[in-house]
């Protein structure tokens, strides 16, 4: 027994070593000190919740509220809440390194954004054989049951959304369409650009797509990557964008060219700043969601499981809402006023 209980200890610590190594690789600093003593911290050996965090990015604003609505929501509760992320949308090995963290940490439940709906797997079975409750915020996984729940917007009607406004303010101009995606192996972006062709009538191989780009979901290398299609064509009248920085990024290059009053661009947030930019005129629409919601609900659920284990629903679609304020026939919308007022960020 004496030899057992050794072998295991060195082999905890071992791990922990690994997971901090990793972790200072990839500049997550947070949830190394949970790696001591071979002790878990925190859950129920101390009479208090301990929940993490695992978003794609530090500095997107959809994930820093989706961060600060999930402290919010562990505070009412009386809960701990480590948060980490990856270095950027796609840092399958980063948000790894912190879920390994987090199981080390002794928490209750792991609330996760995956990056790739398969890179996380292995990682995800550890933590709920170890009765860890999993919950994917605002991305699946694949499959969806490789997780305890999902709350997230429904991405592939969220870009269909997009999609069927598009088409629809071209009216009878044939489309010449720009698509600026997030990253090549995010599911979130793969969702959403099946969902955009699908609502705007095309496929994949239409002519009718001047040009495709990926931008990390991030504004700069998004009005970097437009700049550079821009220079093969500027023949265009449609962008769809992945998010609101890309959106802004866009919008920046094409009125730097003049072409904002000849090009309409959708996209895909409902942040408050992304409304103000749709009534000000630098993208036509986007699609809220509602990470505050999923935050919240995710929050709840590892509180509950905590403290009488119950685990909570398989999947919730936490909703989505087009806001433009240039409505079309036949699409049902919103105006920026009533976007204003549910916005987050």
């Amino acid at each position: 027994m004496t030899h057992d209980r050794s072998s295991r200890e060195r082999a905890y610590q071992w791990r922990c070593r690994r997971g901090a190594a990793i972790l200072m690789a990839a500049g997550l600093l947070l949830g190394a000190a949970g790696c001591g003593g071979g002790q878990s911290s925190g859950g129920a050996g101390s009479g208090e919740v301990t929940i993490g965090l695992v978003t794609k990015s530090e500095t997107n604003p959809y994930f820093v509220t989706l961060r600060k609505a999930a402290a919010a929501a562990a505070k009412e509760h009386d809960a701990k809440l480590i948060a980490l992320a990856g270095r950027f949308d796609g840092d399958n090995e980063g948000q790894v390194a912190a879920m390994e963290s987090l199981i080390s940490s002794g928490v209750k439940g792991i609330l996760i954004t995956p990056s790739t709906g398969t890179g996380l797997l292995s990682t995800i079975a550890e933590a709920r054989r170890q009765g860890i409750v999993v919950i994917a915020l605002d991305s699946t996984t694949e499959p969806p049951s490789a997780t305890d729940a999902t709350f997230a917007t429904d991405n592939v009607k969220a870009g269909r959304l997009q999609g069927a406004y598009l088409r629809a303010a071209l009216a009878d101009r044939p489309p010449k369409v720009i698509m600026l995606d997030g990253t090549d192996d995010s599911t979130v972006s793969r969702q959403r650009h099946e969902g955009f062709l699908e609502g705007f009538g095309i496929a994949n191989d239409s002519p009718a797509i001047r040009g495709q780009a990926n931008t990390n979901g991030e504004r700069n290398p998004a009005q970097a990557a437009t700049e550079n299609l821009l220079e093969r064509t500027s023949d265009i009248n449609t962008v769809y964008t992945i998010n609101e920085p890309v959106a802004g990024g866009a919008s920046a290059a094409m009125a730097a060219r003049g072409l904002t009053d000849r090009v309409t661009i959708g996209s895909i947030d409902g942040g408050c700043e992304g409304v103000r930019d749709v009534r000000s005129g630098k993208y036509a629409a986007t699609v809220m969601q509602f990470p505050v919601t999923m935050a919240a609900r995710g929050v709840d659920s590892v509180v509950e499981y905590a403290r009488s284990g119950k685990k909570p629903p398989r999947l919730v679609d936490t909703g989505t809402a087009l806001i433009t304020d240039k409505p079309v026939d036949g699409i049902a919308s919103q105006n920026t006023d009533w976007g204003l007022k549910r916005c987050w960020g």
